[in-house]
């Protein structure tokens, strides 16, 4: 089998390519990534890369069709990645997450790929107070980044797939270890502010609701994804991604990081003004498609995995909010020494 991944050097690729690489020990894997990210490895034996059968380094928006001939799947992680990104960067988080994504599914039409796996993201339902979200639920995206993927389903959503499968996976929110870790995550920022000071600091009033799902188990929805037939959900398959279980009030994130890490306080704002990001997600449809799939990995072990990685490399960086463990801080220090532009493409070669 050819897999075709772009965005493989980030936080959900570096640890989806060993687990590919695990499960299918003779899968050609190819990857296809801008590298803004690729120096940031946390705790790293190795490059991740090392599993990869290609890399190729180059913009999303400048892919050519002649790379993915032969692919079986492709697996479209590139993009803006979280909503402060995509509010500093609006045009070109539109340019980069919706229309050079639908250039890319257009041309693995073109080029007879079987299944296209589009990671998009349960943000699209934006303030949801009455319930569980489903699929069929009105959307209401409230940032740049929410609003891009939503188009991208928009926009595929009619066009002639010909042989072709469609999976945009709704995905919660990520969380857990990675060799290119993010802290730019809700799960991920409370264990990093217990184990540098001993204190969680929730920016909102710990009442928004977000679903969480580990990144190991991202990557195992993804496997589904990509072998997905059409008997399995329709060719065109919009689905949220995830587990009832992992449905979570902010304050109870926390809770969770505070009784796994001993010593640590709770400082929640109360005076923050309420965050509309909120949601509750139903997760049924997923759970029916692919019950061999689910989530498995426990809130407490992401947060063990965390803890015990963190510990590891020796973090200490009580100021991690201002460190390039956060996406956006990385983009403006390559945009501060000259390395990338204003519309986020490299300026050194």
């Amino acid at each position: 089998m050819k897999v075709f991944i772009t965005g493989n050097m980030g936080y959900v690729g570096s640890v989806l390519t060993q687990y590919l690489k695990k499960i299918y020990p003779k899968i050609q894997l190819i990857g296809y990534d801008t590298s803004f990210f690729g120096h940031s490895l946390t705790g790293a034996d190795f490059i991740p890369e090392q599993a990869m059968s290609v890399q190729h380094f180059g913009d999303i928006r400048d892919i050519q069709q002649s790379l993915l001939t032969e692919v079986d799947a492709v697996i479209h992680l590139a993009g803006i990645s979280n909503d402060p990104i995509g509010n500093e960067f609006e045009d070109v988080t539109a340019d980069i997450n919706n229309h050079a994504s639908v250039r890319l599914a257009k041309m693995a039409i073109n080029e007879g790929v079987k299944n296209f796996v589009f990671a998009s993201s349960c943000s699209m339902y934006g303030q949801a107070e009455l319930g569980a979200r489903k699929e069929s639920d009105p959307t209401n995206p409230l940032t740049a980044y929410a609003r891009s993927k939503i188009r991208t389903e928009e926009d595929l959503k009619n066009i002639n797939l010909k042989e072709m499968m469609f999976t945009s996976l709704r995905f919660a929110t990520a969380c857990g270890w990675s060799n290119r870790l993010r802290l730019d995550l809700v799960l991920n920022d409370f264990v990093a502010c217990a184990i540098t000071s001993g204190e969680i600091t929730v920016l909102s009033d710990g009442s928004p609701w977000r679903p969480l799902i580990d990144v190991e188990d991202m990557s195992r929805v993804i496997d589904w994804a990509m072998k997905r037939n059409k008997d399995n959900g329709g060719q065109f398959l919009a689905v949220n991604a995830g587990s009832d279980n992992s449905n979570y009030q902010v304050k109870q994130i926390a809770t969770a990081v505070a009784k796994l890490i001993p010593d640590t306080k709770i400082s929640i704002n109360k005076e923050a003004l309420p965050d509309k990001r909120s949601y509750s997600v139903d997760f049924n449809l997923y759970k029916s498609l692919a019950p061999d799939f689910q989530p498995i990995v426990s809130l407490d072990q992401s947060i063990a995995r965390l803890r015990d990685g963190l510990i590891k490399v020796g973090f200490s960086d009580k100021n991690f909010r201002n460190s390039s463990y956060m996406r956006l801080n990385t983009l403006r220090k390559h945009m501060d020494s000259n390395r990338i532009k204003k519309n986020l493409r490299w300026n050194i070669f």
